[in-house]
């Protein structure tokens, strides 16, 4: 057994999440899924995240571990690397394989062993819906799964930061009942699996690749039979593409076989990540509702004649969350001003804005508060 203290965020979590599971699973088998991940128990969630906070703070040779863990036993993952002899689940065990499994999409995997849990060894392929927990820093855990098209960035389920857990806000009810405000942004919260899901995801994998390049960045999405945002914009653009950059747009309406996939999602990734690094220049990528680039490193200025903007209201997708109205000097610099000034001079645009420190606000314009509203999504882009 575990000699691992007891964490206490991780039983007030655990049938939280359970619950998650066994609703998300549920709904996946009523619509003829198969192949789906196992359901995690409350006991083995809490057990898995107890050990995987105490190893976050255990460096191994001056580095602290960076972690994934799946619950899955050996048959439903592949091809994997499996231990002669399952070892424990414990912090110590957790640390000492740390370096060996750091890598993006390698994942330790953690199945029952009659009473206890153990770390069967390691594999890069994983069920959809498959209970997932990242060590990201120390006392920083993300809990999330597989989505059930496979591609991109794993849905979030929670995150625990020391004491503190949010638990995400899948359904948006944290949201004001504003439909056109609820439609641009339940794109970053909405596990959804009707047909807008491929589109939806690709712009949370972008704002997710802008983030982790570390450098800060916005981007502005413009409706694409328009240039009015051209008045919110220096000019001359220093850097305007013309014609538009369309790689990401053509993929996304690609009709993708089964065949494939696996070369079709590559490739999206890639045009992604090309996009993302263009937000690494100073000033704003400008992209319309197709993800055509049209511009990078613009400058956003004030509509002539249009008033500074001098407050928003911030919301973060997570339960429990209250909505605050805050002036600009309390919330972000001069991009949030700037793309929060935008939005309110463009208000059928959004702008995403990433902070250099990892914090990512979406902001929109809500036509039933007659206000700019930033959308704190860090949460789920870990």
């Amino acid at each position: 057994m575990s000699t691992d203290p007891a964490y206490r965020a991780a039983n007030t979590v655990a049938p939280i999440v359970e619950a998650h599971f066994a609703r998300t699973l549920e709904e996946a088998r009523k619509m003829g899924e198969d192949g789906l991940a196992p359901q995690p128990s409350a006991q083995a969630i809490a057990a898995i995240v107890n050990a995987t906070f105490w190893a976050s703070f255990r460096p191994e040779e001056g580095r602290f571990p960076k972690i994934s863990l799946a619950y899955l036993p050996p048959e439903q993952a592949g091809q994997p690397m499996l231990f002669e002899h399952p070892l424990p689940l414990n912090a110590g065990v957790l640390t000492k394989l740390a370096p060996a499994v750091e890598r993006p999409e390698i994942h330790l995997g953690v199945w029952n062993y009659g009473d206890e849990l153990k770390v069967w060894g390691t594999t890069r392929t994983i069920p959809s819906f498959c209970f997932v927990l990242e060590d990201v820093e120390p006392a920083l855990l993300v809990i999330k799964h597989r989505r059930l098209d496979g591609y991109g960035k794993y849905a979030n389920v929670a995150v625990l930061k020391g004491e503190v857990v949010k638990v995400i806000d899948e359904k948006g009810t944290s949201l004001p009942d504003c439909p056109a405000l609820l439609k641009a942004l339940l794109a970053f919260t909405s596990d959804a699996t009707d047909s807008l899901q491929q589109s939806v995801n690709v712009l949370v994998q972008l704002s997710a690749s802008m983030r982790a390049h570390g450098h800060g960045g916005t981007v502005l999405v413009v409706p694409s039979e328009s240039d009015r945002w051209r008045e919110s914009i220096a000019q001359p653009i220093l850097y305007s593409v013309t014609p538009a950059f369309s790689a990401l747009s053509e993929l996304i309406r690609q009709e993708v076989t089964e065949e494939d996939r696996r070369q079709w999602a590559s490739a999206l990734r890639r045009a992604v990540d090309t996009i993302g690094g263009m937000t690494a220049v100073d000033g704003a990528t400008v992209i319309n509702d197709r993800y055509e680039v049209l511009a990078f490193g613009a400058k956003i200025r004030r509509n002539e004649g249009s008033p500074p903007v001098d407050k928003w209201v911030i919301t973060e997708p997570v339960v429990g969350n209250l909505p605050i109205v805050v002036q600009p000097t309390e919330h972000g610099g001069t991009r949030h001003l700037s793309a929060a000034q935008f939005v309110y001079d463009q208000r059928d645009a959004l702008a995403l804005v990433a902070s250099q420190d990892g914090k990512f606000t979406v902001f929109a314009w809500s036509p039933c508060e007659q206000m700019v509203h930033a959308h704190r999504v860090e949460s789920l882009l870990m």
